[in-house]
């Protein structure tokens, strides 16, 4: 039972890759359109939701958020997250022939290796153990070790969008990703407890009526709303290849540390398979880290200065630095 489970949230966890993989360069794709047209996403505009083709990408990245939901129903998170790879390899292919942001030859060893490690963490994955009840989740989701891993992301998302992101969310694309990553772990734990409360309920054992279903539905919501809007800009500032593989690695480690923690996915599994998963992920990341480094970089800001008044001085952004009107740097 534990095995066919398992292979259900692979094939799944394949299909999820393939669609968010093309919604990247398609969402990409429309906001360039809507940049040409109005205000770009990465300073604040909307102009994009009128665009046809970011919708394409909004609709098949749906299709693959929902497969992904449903494959975390079967799978355990440590088997379902790394499998993002694919979606990265996808990404950068596509990048490079309908973006035409290059693909070179260490790039491709780069998806090989994601391959190849993303086989090492299937073979050694840990069989899921799946809840009998939602009550039984919010137990595990208010165990000390969990709740202190939930405050210390609230507290650094909260910083990352007051403080950082006004200040360097132009020039630092690890500001955006930061908080996409975050509050997607957030995002992965919820998901999994609705999840398997809409699996029991199918079951005939309903979890409707506890409000701890409809507590982690809030919490869903709420993260993907924020996972978007910062992925928008990111996606809109940085280049998309860029983008893929270091949202991947970040939020991939996060998803599978706050999963441990929740779920403890590992317990009950020898040493020999949790070093072998653990190196399995770490061919991953280097195989993202590989397809970054190989990549051509965009400007993060496009050409032009951005003027504005505070109240007490007109300041303007140049070359993605801000400076006083009489700064002599700025006539230079």
């Amino acid at each position: 039972m534990g095995y066919s489970e398992n292979t259900t949230g692979l094939v799944l966890a394949m299909v999820s890759s393939l669609f968010i993989g093309t919604s990247f360069i398609l969402k990409k794709k429309g906001l360039k359109r809507a940049a040409a047209a109005g205000t770009r996403a990465g300073v604040g505009g909307y102009t994009y939701l009128l665009e046809p083709l970011w919708w394409a990408g909004m609709i098949t990245m749906i299709v693959g958020e929902v497969s992904n939901f449903v494959a975390y129903i079967y799978a355990p998170a440590v088997l379902v997250t790394p499998l993002g790879a694919l979606s990265i390899i996808i990404s950068a292919v596509l990048a490079h022939f309908m973006l035409r942001e290059r693909l070179q030859r260490l790039g491709v060893v780069g998806c090989i290796l994601c391959i190849v490690g993303s086989v090492v963490i299937v073979i050694h994955a840990p069989q899921e153990h799946m809840p009998t009840s939602i009550q039984e989740i919010w137990i595990l989701a208010i165990q000390p070790a969990f709740v202190i891993y939930v405050a210390a992301t609230i507290s650094i998302v909260a910083a990352l969008m007051f403080h950082y992101e006004p200040r360097y969310g132009q020039t630092n694309m690890l500001i955006y990703l930061g908080i996409c990553s975050l509050m997607g772990a957030l995002t992965v734990v919820s998901i999994k407890a609705i999840g398997i409360a809409i699996k029991l309920t199918l079951e005939g054992i309903s979890q409707i009526a506890y409000p701890q279903t409809w507590f982690f539905l809030a919490v869903a919501v709420i993260c993907v709303i924020t996972q978007l809007n910062y992925l928008n800009r990111a996606l809109d500032t940085f280049n998309a290849a860029i983008v893929s593989p270091i949202y991947y690695v970040m939020f991939t480690t996060l998803t599978i540390i706050a999963s441990a923690i929740m779920f403890k996915d590992w317990a009950g599994q020898d040493a020999s398979s949790i070093v072998s998963e653990i190196c399995g992920f770490i061919t991953v990341l280097s195989g993202t880290i590989l397809l970054h480094l190989t990549r051509e970089q965009e400007p993060a800001n496009p050409p032009g200065n951005i003027s504005w008044y505070d109240g007490e001085d007109i300041k303007v952004m140049k070359d993605g630095h801000y400076i006083m009107l009489n700064d002599s740097n700025y006539f230079r």
